[in-house]
């Protein structure tokens, strides 16, 4: 990637130090250019602070990777998705279930574009050169392809709690007893083994240093499970169909889970060493059964999906809604039935009904994306929105 024009150099820090920081450079940084659309990927503190400049600064934000959702808000993460999912303008969402969560939270349709991950266009575009270069540590480390797993352990609930951290590197040290476990410590975890006197768990685990990008690809690639904690593993081993065994009770991924790629165990040293037995039992029958199907988080063209909607946007501009409820009353929700609008497209409707808006369909309870053309089927019950004395003047007949 070429060297950035701005340099915010916020470092680390605590969350309000970090967020802090970032929206005072950011801030900045926009006056500076001018009006701009800020484009944010994933959940991280810039996510956030990049999303509460924009709000105040009248600049346009999108959210890339938008609509995932753990519902455990005591992940730092959950908070950035969702204040991010609230104030952004665009919003990419890897897959449907992203865009449905969405919708359930009140953004509207228009805001929100299906486009797939980009991890995948990044795993698919880089795993030739990650092969390479993880094949020479391999031959470091003494190792052959699919004999050992790899492992990452970051996340605050698991490594800033002693009892957690404890059975998670119980649950490592047995299983190196009899598969090789090769382990990228992060700097985070290092701190945390060493201030709780957890390092004899360690002594029979190949730890490295923190490894690049196409370094640990390559590890994973050729491994024969995972253990992680991290999101992003989830998706890169759902991608290169290795199993991965997830220490944590919930996931923003869940796709990785349906697709039977992915199994949560949460820290629970038992659970853990059940799951690694079920892995390796089923190990060649799981990556089978992955790589038939297609990859629920995208084709690899992510990116460019991206790309070309920001450049229409940026030569057409951003048509928002802006409500005026002088003479109409405040907005609601409501459902209604789709019987009496059978055979319109979801644009027809908008344009017969201004000021309404189709947030949602049901069909027969199962949640749809109210696309522009979709067409309403008599079994459809819509959720719409708008000003209370327009939904009773339009449909007093049909509520």
């Amino acid at each position: 990637m070429p060297e950035p024009d701005y340099d915010l150099d916020v470092r680390s820090g605590s969350h309000a130090e970090q967020t802090s920081r970032t929206m005072v450079k950011l801030e900045r940084v926009l006056k500076d250019i001018g009006k701009s659309i800020v484009v944010a990927e994933g959940d991280t503190n810039t996510v956030l602070a990049s999303a509460l400049v924009c709000a105040k600064t009248d600049n346009l934000f999108a959210h890339v990777e938008a609509g995932l959702r753990s519902y455990d808000r005591s992940m730092p993460e959950e908070i950035n998705r969702i204040v991010a999912g609230a104030i952004a303008s665009v919003h990419f969402a890897p897959t449907t279930r992203a865009a449905l969560n969405l919708l359930y939270e009140g953004v509207f349709p228009h805001r929100i574009f299906i486009t797939g991950n980009t991890i995948v266009d990044v795993v698919l575009k880089c795993k030739d050169t990650a092969l390479s270069k993880g094949g020479k540590l391999l031959k470091e480390l003494g190792l052959k392809e699919r004999e050992y797993a790899l492992v990452t352990v970051h996340r605050a609930e698991n490594v800033d709690i002693k009892s957690r951290l404890r059975e998670i590197l119980s649950a490592l040290s047995l299983i190196s007893k009899d598969t090789p476990l090769v382990f990228p410590i992060h700097p985070r975890t290092k701190k945390r083994v060493e201030e709780f006197g957890l390092k004899d768990y360690l002594k029979d685990l190949a730890i490295v240093k923190p490894l690049g990008y196409f370094e640990f690809l390559g590890l994973l690639t050729n491994s024969l499970f995972a253990i992680t904690d991290s999101g992003g593993v989830q998706e890169e081993c759902l991608t290169l169909c290795v199993p991965c065994i997830t220490v944590r009770y919930n996931t923003e991924r869940p796709e990785t889970v349906e697709a039977g790629i992915n199994f949560l165990t949460g820290p629970e040293r038992d659970r853990i060493i059940r799951t690694v037995d079920h892995v390796i039992e089923k190990n060649h029958e799981i990556r089978n059964r992955v790589a038939g199907m297609l990859n629920p988080l995208g084709d690899g063209r992510a990116g460019k999906r991206i790309a070309d909607i920001l450049t229409k946007i940026a030569g057409e501009g951003w048509q928002d809604y802006i409500p005026d409820f002088r003479e109409t009353g405040e907005p609601t929700y409501r459902l209604i039935s789709g019987t009496n609008f059978e055979g319109s497209t979801i644009s027809e409707f908008h344009e017969r009904f201004k000021g309404i808006f189709i947030i949602l369909i049901y069909d027969r309870g199962n949640p749809l994306i109210p696309y522009s053309d979709t067409i309403i089927r008599s079994r459809y019950s819509l959720r719409v929105f708008g000003p209370e004395l327009l939904i009773r003047k339009y449909f007093r007949q049909y509520l």
